[in-house]
């Protein structure tokens, strides 16, 4: 886990921030308009490996070069169903991100929101796509525990041969101040596709940055005998945490 923290967070209630409207149910809303949902001014990405990207602090993850952003934990993870994703943690949100190899029609995100869009419905939620800062996007409700929904925000964008997704969840999925950061942070990934061929919706290769195999490699280092020669760590089980406080 990669972790930028401040020493002194600010924070606003939910009270205090602007929100936007949940997916209607058997009544349309009408609802004022989101903040954030006005497209993202021109210099913003996700950018492509092959364009000139700006300068920025990033984490390497092979496929995807994350922006390292104060208050924000970056974490590798691995889900049965979903195949390794890496998550960035802010406070109680987050922003799930993903790549995948895409056509070179594009369009991908126009099918896979819709597939999403089906899921959830099949789950007992409900969803609406909504226009957004990367273009349209699908704003949901879906069955949460204890028995409620919860919103979440399903973001994509189509690159030269690539599909990049984010989800929003908890509190930044329905607030505009919260989930600002979490925008700004998927405005600055770096997709690096590559050359190699790879069928549509194949999860491009995600591999663990430089900083995390080093430290990983002075813990084994430094461990017991014991536990020296008992196996290598997995890449995706929580290791050594790399923090910078300012």
């Amino acid at each position: 886990m990669f972790r930028r923290r401040r020493q002194q967070d600010a924070q606003a209630g939910p009270d205090d921030q602007e929100t936007w409207d949940e997916p209607a149910g058997e009544e349309d809303e009408e609802g004022e308009e989101a903040a954030g949902s006005t497209p993202a001014e021109p210099g913003w990405g996700p950018w492509d490996a092959t364009e000139n990207v700006p300068e920025a602090e990033r984490l390497d993850f092979g496929s995807l070069q994350v922006p390292v952003t104060e208050g924000s934990e970056i974490q590798l993870n691995i889900a049965e169903d979903q195949g390794p994703l890496i998550v960035v943690v802010r406070g109680d949100s987050s922003l799930q991100l993903q790549a995948f190899a895409a056509p070179k029609s594009g369009g991908l995100w126009d099918d896979v929101r819709q597939e999403i869009a089906t899921a959830v419905s099949q789950a007992g939620g409900r969803s609406q796509e909504a226009d957004g800062p990367f273009g349209t996007e699908l704003r949901a409700q879906v069955p949460g525990e204890p028995g409620g929904l919860q919103p979440i925000r399903f973001i994509g964008v189509d690159g030269p041969r690539w599909f990049l997704r984010g989800v929003i969840t908890g509190p930044a999925a329905r607030h505009a101040a919260a989930a600002a950061p979490f925008e700004e942070l998927f405005a600055g990934v770096v997709v690096v596709r590559g050359d190699h061929p790879a069928p549509p919706r194949d999860l491009l290769e995600i591999q663990l940055p430089e900083e995390a195999r080093q430290a990983m490699e002075q813990q084994l280092a430094e461990a017991d005998p014991e536990q020296r020669f008992g196996g290598q760590p997995s890449p995706f089980e929580r290791g050594p945490e790399i923090t910078e406080t300012r």
